[in-house]
């Protein structure tokens, strides 16, 4: 395991961060919370430090399992926790105003049997509630010791930016750290937030490393298979149809390329590209299995060379949009 700081701050993390969201789901395809502290375990072994969970994972069920798993360690691992979602019926139970994550802080600290959290993400922009008021309630969260660091999770790049300007006027912490989808076949955070993250000191940790499973080898062209993806509901990020493309079986057949020149999986060379981009400390892995877990932590034990690096980017290169492609063309300056 190798670790650095999120963003410019003094918080180190493994760059590899264990994800959580169906550890006790009510599904067929959840991690029963047996297995799940069996995983947690495994990868506390292995040198991990983080875990990134959120109050709307499996209704709860998620962080409670963390805090069990925890008991006796937990100041040797940070926990990543989110609100933002519905947590109930009624109109307060949803968005960033002060009562609601006032209220989802709390709760969260039962669940997860702590104090503090370490990383506290806004799990999604809220249109209703005033900026201001998330970022004081944030700061009062902060001043209180319930949270130590911020973070966000998909906002758009100006919401960000909105968010940081607001806290440099205000005085108030500023994010560190944001949560974003990031794979080989979905690097669209590119065209902005690469370099927004780098110009505001933020660290990028990808979710959907492996495209919801599709970067694991186990999909075949022409079938659906039986993997989660392809039990997706059509309007969620991972559904099939956003995966099956050319595009993306091309890309997939480079990665089984380089995954047998190395002589390792398809899953560790998928998330070892990830590991070597810019502004990315931690990658937060999906695994549902003891198996999928320890395939996924081989990533470590890849490192692809600049051509390799290289013929990846091109097998995966994103469209050519206005007014990036201009920019790129036009608006370069040398002295």
């Amino acid at each position: 395991m190798r670790y650095h700081p999120i963003g410019q701050s003094g918080l180190i993390s493994a760059n590899l961060t264990l994800g959580t969201m169906i550890f006790g789901e009510n599904s067929g395809r959840s991690t029963p919370e047996a297995d799940a502290l069996r995983m947690i375990d495994a990868y506390l072994d292995a040198g991990g430090n983080h875990l990134d969970t959120a109050n709307v994972y499996a209704e709860g069920r998620s962080e409670e399992i963390v805090g069990k798993a925890l008991r006796g360690k937990r100041h040797e691992v940070l926990i990543a926790t989110k609100a933002r979602f519905p947590t109930g019926s009624h109109p307060n139970a949803v968005g960033l105003s002060r009562l609601h994550l006032i209220d989802s802080v709390e709760r969260s600290l039962e669940r997860l049997q702590t104090d503090y959290i370490d990383l506290f993400y806004l799990h999604c922009w809220d249109p209703i509630t005033p900026i201001e008021e998330t970022l004081r309630a944030l700061e009062d969260l902060i001043r209180s010791g319930k949270v130590r660091y911020l973070g966000l999770s998909n906002f758009k790049a100006w919401q960000v930016m909105k968010a940081q300007g607001c806290c440099d006027q205000l005085l108030l912490n500023r994010f560190i750290a944001g949560q974003y989808q990031y794979s080989l076949v979905k690097r669209d955070v590119e065209y902005e937030f690469f370099d927004l993250f780098a110009s505001e000191g933020m660290g990028l940790l990808p979710w959907g490393p492996l495209g919801g499973g599709f970067l694991t080898g186990k999909y075949r062209r022409g079938a659906e298979g039986e993997g989660r993806i392809a039990h997706t509901a059509d309007h969620t990020e991972e559904a099939w149809q956003r995966r099956d493309t050319e595009q993306n079986w091309q890309i997939l057949d480079v990665v089984k390329e380089l995954a047998e020149r190395h002589k390792t999986t398809v899953t560790a060379v998928a998330l070892a590209w990830i590991l070597q981009q810019p502004v990315v400390p931690s990658v937060i892995l999906g695994a549902r299995t003891q198996a999928q877990l320890e395939d996924n932590l081989r990533a470590n034990e890849v490192t692809l060379s600049a051509e390799e690096i290289e013929q990846l980017h091109a097998v995966s290169q994103l469209p050519e949009l206005y007014p990036y492609r201009m920019i790129e063309a036009y608006g370069k300056r040398e002295l």
